[in-house]
């Protein structure tokens, strides 16, 4: 099932071969660390997709999350496979020591997450939103949020989101009315509806962390007066325990083309089911600065994007890989050169129509693949390169190729998986 999924060969290739990877650990951050290491992750990680992740894509795919009214109805398995992704320790793959990760280099974080989404882009779509929450909040987050937060998500114990688009606003977050307004507490009182969140409700994890962009109240207009807040479905006590059922809401579910499997919500925040505290509104809890919160959210917002782009490479390569297996498999025809009617039929991979169309496939996804992981690169040249100048430069080539590494795999690699290739 594994050599269906991706190919071992060509990952090894990328990483030590192309983006040397090992030479990453002669920085002190990834000292701890050599090519051994970066082999059994991503061994782990092929195990665990292998086992628990791919087993159930198509029925994640066919039997997808239903409301009642009440709650999300999701098939076990998706719940059974993500306890064995925290168990193993890959949420916090890429993150510091000093909140339980392995300090590993980005680049093989994304290389083992790949695998992931090639098993199953819907159940792994959960824990992928959660590390790029947690990664925001360790960049922007007090170190109370911290602790109160990014621990539990690395433990695999909260999920978490980003909301940021509106029924009546869509992607144009200027026009966004969600409103955040301050309590003498330090708290925020949240009211406002979010449109297309995905995980945004699920009894999948003890705790749902929503990262919510909303304005203060005579904050200025646009872009410019948007904040971002910690929302989570239920308030957290002191001693990390469970308190409060926060005022978030399900308004209802979503159905989408792909990414079936992961529940994709409407949520009220503030509606008035509950009264946290014996107040209106729901609970949020400010991230950094008022009415920085866009430029924190890009910090989810990027990551979440070569994400995207990597597992649209991960889906077009495994679409690949089974069609490659079809054709050498499935029998058809005959050469134009074989003039006898009684020989047996070839296997169609043999036919240059076919060759053709596979060989484009292979070119897509090989190329999506390699630029999701050479911008995961960057990310790594960005945080530990020695001299300011090579983290510039790595910085302004991740500016440039940020929104291609999500637009060119999710084009083309799709394209991959249709074949229609003229």
């Amino acid at each position: 099932m594994d050599s269906l999924l991706l190919s071992r060969r060509d990952l090894d290739f990328l990483l030590h071969d192309w983006l040397d990877v090992t030479a990453l650990t002669a920085r002190g951050r990834y000292a701890e660390h050599d090519r051994d290491t970066v082999d059994a992750v991503l061994d782990l990680s092929v195990e665990i997709a292998t086992r628990h992740f791919a087993p159930h894509n198509k029925k994640n795919d066919a039997q997808e999350p239903v409301f009642d009214g009440e709650r999300v109805h999701i098939i076990p398995e998706v719940g059974q496979a993500l306890r064995v992704f925290a168990a193993s320790g890959l949420a916090g793959a890429a993150m510091d020591h000093a909140v339980g990760g392995q300090q590993l280099p980005q680049v093989v974080a994304n290389a083992c997450m790949a695998w992931f989404q090639a098993a199953n882009v819907g159940t792994a779509a959960y824990p992928f939103l959660t590390v790029a929450n947690a990664n925001l909040l360790l960049a922007h987050g007090s170190p109370e949020q911290v602790d109160t937060y990014v621990r539990p998500m690395v433990e695999g114990r909260f999920f978490g989101t980003m909301c940021l688009s509106e029924p009546q606003a869509g992607s144009s977050l200027t026009d966004i009315t969600t409103r955040a307004v301050p309590q003498p507490d330090g708290t925020h009182r949240i009211t406002g509806t979010k449109m297309w969140i995905s995980g945004g409700d699920h009894d999948l994890s003890e705790n749902i962390v929503h990262l919510v962009l909303a304005k203060i109240p005579g904050g200025p207009a646009g872009v410019k007066g948007i904040s971002l807040f910690v929302v989570p479905k239920y308030l957290v006590a002191p001693d990390g325990s469970l308190g409060e059922r926060n005022d978030v809401v399900l308004a209802g579910l979503n159905h989408k083309m792909g990414y079936r499997g992961t529940t994709n919500t409407m949520l009220n925040f503030g509606e008035g089911r509950h009264a946290p505290g014996g107040s209106p509104g729901a609970v949020g809890f400010l991230v950094g600065e008022p009415h920085r919160g866009l430029s924190y959210m890009f910090h989810m917002m990027n990551e979440a994007r070569i994400g995207v782009g990597l597992g649209a490479a991960a889906l077009g390569y495994t679409g690949y890989l089974h069609a490659l297996d079809y054709a050498r498999t499935r029998t058809q025809g005959r050469p134009p050169t074989g003039k006898d009617a009684a020989a047996p039929q070839v296997p169609i991979i043999e036919h240059a129509d076919v060759k053709r169309m596979l060989l484009a496939q292979k070119s897509y996804v090989e190329g999506g693949l390699a630029l999701s992981l050479y911008c995961s690169r960057l990310l790594d040249e960005e945080r530990t390169a020695e001299g300011e100048a090579e983290r510039a430069r790595a910085r302004l080539l991740l500016d440039v190729l940020t929104p291609i590494a999500k637009s060119w795999p999710s084009q083309w690699c799709h394209e991959a998986r249709a074949v229609p290739v003229s």
